[in-house]
């Protein structure tokens, strides 16, 4: 049904805000549906997207019975009691976390992860001269991936007396090459000598593949083009279904196969639901003007909170990332300075009687973002026993006032600095809203000091926000081919350094995406006070930011297109 004017501006049906106070959890129900999803073949992710795709069929959804989930609960115990059998011995112990992490099921073997990585991180202290660069390479990152602070000096007896790699001894282990050139991807500032590390191996391994039999060509191209830190498991996965198909490998890409086959039921039925709100909440037949992308916004859902019991978070989480694309595209394409003013202004204070004064575009959008800001704030207080309203809120005016600066900036003409551009880009990312709503619809961690810190743009949210904006302007086509413009950092340096070239601020914004993965990389390093699953969103969201602005010439996502296609429709069984 089409939202109008009668929509109530009053928190959603007549819930109460109480102040924040611990009370008992209640879960939750999510509304009973039956899927009926659509499939297409002209599917385009960067064009408009309702519930109808072009030519379509009806979708085969895969439906569980107990005896099926039976069977895959006891697969899963027995590939258990394996990994904590073979993980006593230290090197097979890495080589199946690696494998498990590759085919992005380790969310079944966390505890088992946790304790084979315990006693790893008491072997990184120790060096053995007799120890492989692929072994200590491995444990390196596999223990920084788990918030471990190891030190790169474990890499010191492959380097010379000058503190570079030994080329005579690393330049024929094709193996260490690949492995230190993954674990590179997770160093930190002032880790230089990993970094030329990284750089050395990834230029060796380029130069080998001419002469690699298939199957090496095949793993050090997919690593050099998808590291493992820096790609989604859940796209990368399907490369390793078929990789050496033997031993306990063989019984793990079977548990995989399985795996993904049920994840991507369960993503089938979560559109459902999301087209299904998109609908109902009426907001693509009042405002024409904006994108119309409910799968593409859901994918963001999709990629950050990938274990499958966050199926209802996932849900939620696309309503805000939905509301940040349509108050973008007010602010880029349609709204007049004047009426912008007014609408930060309402969104500001959350004044509900001054929006009725706003234009009635404005106030559908408020009315919206408004009821969607109370249902969200209402669950997660039955659920976690705090009312997050004004965090929500206060993370929602931020943006407003970043997009209504870029406003100002372009109606004036005057551009900013490059420096001034970036601090209030990465505002405007709107990567500061999606974590604040991640981090308490989760509900880990939350307490007066961390949800203090989460509103004032910690480290961990600036560093992500900053990688997405400098990948956003990177783009060569302007976002959805629309005619709004909101500026880029590369326009605001080659303004700056007059005489420099495309390439020379290409360049620049490379290597400040790559400092910002440093400081990135820190956050994630324990103490933290967040949650592995919130800094784990926090990475899957830099990891995803290629993929949703690697425009071609016709202004289309293709690798996100291959994405979507791949977790949504692809037969892993044939």
């Amino acid at each position: 049904m089409a939202l109008s004017c009668s929509v109530s501006l009053t928190a959603a049906s007549g819930w109460p805000f109480p102040q924040n106070r611990n009370s008992e959890r209640v879960k939750p129900i999510l509304k009973e549906f039956k899927p009926n999803l659509m499939s297409t073949q002209k599917w385009s992710v960067s064009q408009k997207q309702t519930l109808a795709f072009g030519p379509t069929k009806q979708y085969p959804i895969t439906i569980h019975n107990d005896d099926s989930d039976t069977a895959y609960a006891e697969k899963l115990q027995t590939f258990k009691h394996i990994l904590r059998k073979e993980g006593e011995e230290p090197i097979q112990g890495l080589a199946m976390i690696d494998a498990i992490q590759r085919l992005s099921i380790d969310y079944h073997f966390q505890e088992e992860i946790d304790s084979i990585l315990t006693r790893q991180s008491m072997l990184s202290s120790t060096i053995h001269s007799d120890n492989s660069l692929y072994e200590v390479a491995l444990r390196f990152r596999l223990l920084r991936q788990q918030g471990y602070h190891v030190s790169a000096g474990v890499f010191d007896n492959f380097k010379d007396n000058e503190g570079r790699f030994k080329q005579k001894l690393i330049s024929s282990d094709i193996k260490g090459l690949v492995s230190l050139y993954e674990a590179s991807q997770l160093s930190i500032r002032g880790e230089d000598e990993l970094d030329e590390a990284g750089d050395d191996s990834y230029q060796l391994l380029r130069s080998s593949l001419t002469h690699l039999d298939y199957n090496q060509a095949r793993l050090v191209r997919n690593s050099l083009d998808h590291p493992h830190h820096k790609s989604l498991a859940s796209f990368t996965a399907k490369y390793y279904f078929n990789d050496e198909p033997n031993g306990w490998i063989s019984e793990l890409q079977e548990l995989a196969k399985t795996e993904f086959e049920r994840v991507q039921s369960q993503h089938q039925h979560e559109i459902v639901e999301i087209l299904k709100w998109w609908k109902e909440l009426g907001l693509s037949t009042e405002l024409r003007f904006a994108r119309d992308q409910p799968l593409k916004w859901y994918m963001w859902s999709m990629s950050c909170l990938t274990d499958p019991s966050l199926s209802e978070q996932r849900i939620e989480l696309t309503k805000p990332v939905s509301m940040i694309y349509i108050i973008d595209d007010i602010f880029d394409v349609y709204g007049t300075l004047d009426e912008l003013v007014c609408f930060t202004e309402v969104i500001s204070r959350w004044d509900i009687a001054a929006a009725e004064k706003l234009p009635h575009y404005m106030k559908i959008c408020f009315k919206s973002l408004n009821n969607i800001t109370n249902e969200i704030s209402y669950k997660i207080y039955k659920e976690h026993g705090w009312n997050p309203v004004d965090s929500l809120r206060k993370a929602w005016a931020s943006l407003c006032r970043a997009f209504l600066v870029e406003a100002r900036w372009f109606a004036s003409g005057n551009l900013p600095s490059g420096e001034e551009y970036l601090k209030n880009g990465i505002v405007s990312s709107g990567v500061h809203v999606v974590l604040v709503h991640i981090f308490f619809l989760l509900g880990q961690g939350i307490s007066k000091e961390n949800v203090e810190l989460i509103s004032n743009f910690p480290p961990i949210i600036s560093s992500t926000a900053t990688i997405l904006r400098l990948w956003d302007d990177l783009g060569s086509a302007k976002d959805e081919n629309q005619d709004g413009h909101d500026g880029s950092y590369v326009e605001c340096y080659l303004r700056e350094n007059e005489g420099s070239s495309f390439e020379d601020a290409r360049k620049q914004v490379l290597h400040m995406i790559s400092d910002a993965w440093k400081q990135l990389n820190q956050e994630c390093l324990s103490p933290n006070p967040f949650s592995s699953t919130f800094s784990k969103a926090s990475l899957n969201i830099a990891r995803m930011v290629p993929l949703m602005y690697d425009y071609d010439d016709n202004h289309r996502l293709p690798s996100l297109e291959e994405h979507m296609k791949s977790l949504l429709h692809e037969n892993v069984s044939q």
